[in-house]
C-alpha cells in the first residue's frame, strides 16, 4: 500500500499507487486515521463525501476500517441531481446510502433532495446546516472537466458567495456519467444540478482526494500542472494546506514528473 512515487505542489501532497486497489486502500488507511484524531480531539466531526464510481474501492475499504465512532460523525454528500426520480439508484444520495451511509452508525446523515419543490429554499436549508461548524474532512473526487462536485469551469467561483448552488451541466461533465456506466446515454442525464460550491469545499480543514482512470488523467495534469484557475477547478486544492490527492499509474500517466 505504499505509493510508487510521492511529491507535492505547492499545498498538494501527491500519491501515485500501482493499482485502483492500492489507492483506494490507501486513501481509506489514511481517512480512518485522521478520523480517529480528530475523534480523539473533539467531541464530533463533520464530513463530506463524494458520489462516484471513482470512490468505489475507496469507501469499500472505509467501511471495513476498525475503531471509528461512527456515531460522533455526521455525514453530508456534495451534489444531488435536480429533477430525478427520489428512488434512482444514480441519485448521489442513494449511491452513498446504499455504500456507506446505510452500511455505518452515522450520527447524522445530511442528505440534498434534488426534488424539493423550492430549489433554492432547498440550497439555504443545506447551506444551513453546513455553516452550523466547520465542515473537517472533505473526501471527493475530481470530474473529467477538473470539476470538483457539480462546479464545472464554466460555472466554479472560487469567491463564490453561495455554499450551494443550482447548476447546468455542461455536456462533458454529463457524458463522464455515461462514460462511468451510471446512465445509458446522455439523454437521460439529469441537466441540472445542486452542488456545494468551491469556497464551501475549500475551506474545510482537510481534503482526501481520490483519482482513478486514465479519463481523468487529463485532468490530474492541469489539475497540477496548469494555473491555480477556474478552469480546471480542482487546481483550488494546491491551496489547501495539508490536502492529498490519491492517484494510480492510469490517472497519472500524462504528468511530466511521472
Amino acid at each position: 500500500m505504499e505509493p510508487v512515487r510521492s511529491f507535492c505542489k505547492d499545498s498538494l501532497a501527491v500519491r501515485i499507487y500501482a493499482d485502483r486497489t492500492a489507492m483506494g486502500a490507501a486513501a481509506a488507511r489514511d481517512g480512518a486515521a485522521l478520523l480517529r484524531r480528530l475523534l480523539a480531539q473533539q467531541d464530533t466531526v463533520r464530513a463530506v463525501f463524494a458520489a462516484a464510481p471513482s470512490q468505489n474501492e475507496f469507501l469499500e475499504a472505509l467501511c471495513a476500517a476498525p475503531d471509528i465512532d461512527w456515531k460522533r460523525v455526521t455525514a453530508f454528500h456534495m451534489d444531488e441531481y435536480v429533477g430525478l426520480d427520489a428512488a434512482a439508484p444514480q441519485g448521489f444520495g442513494n449511491f452513498l446510502r446504499a455504500r456507506v451511509f446505510d452500511r455505518l452508525p452515522f450520527g447524522q446523515v445530511c442528505y440534498l433532495n434534488g426534488n424539493a419543490p423550492d430549489i433554492e429554499a432547498e440550497c439555504s436549508r443545506y447551506a444551513g446546516l453546513l455553516a452550523q461548524a466547520p465542515i473537517d474532512i472533505v473526501f471527493m473526487g475530481i470530474g473529467e472537466t477538473g470539476h470538483i462536485a457539480f462546479n464545472d469551469p464554466p460555472v466554479a467561483e472560487f469567491d463564490d458567495p453561495a455554499a450551494v448552488k443550482v447548476v447546468a451541466l455542461d455536456e462533458v461533465c454529463r457524458n463522464q456519467q455515461v462514460h462511468d456506466g451510471c446512465f445509458a446515454d446522455i439523454g437521460q442525464v439529469p441537466t441540472h444540478a445542486l452542488t456545494l460550491t468551491v469556497p464551501t469545499l475549500a475551506g474545510a480543514k482537510h481534503h482526501l482526494c481520490i483519482v482513478p482512470a486514465p479519463t481523468k488523467a487529463k485532468a490530474v495534469r492541469d489539475t497540477l500542472e496548469g494555473p491555480v484557475s477556474t478552469a480546471c477547478p480542482a487546481s483550488i486544492l494546491r491551496t489547501c494546506p495539508g490536502a492529498v490527492l490519491y492517484l494510480e499509474r492510469e490517472s497519472a500517466q500524462l504528468l511530466t514528473e511521472v
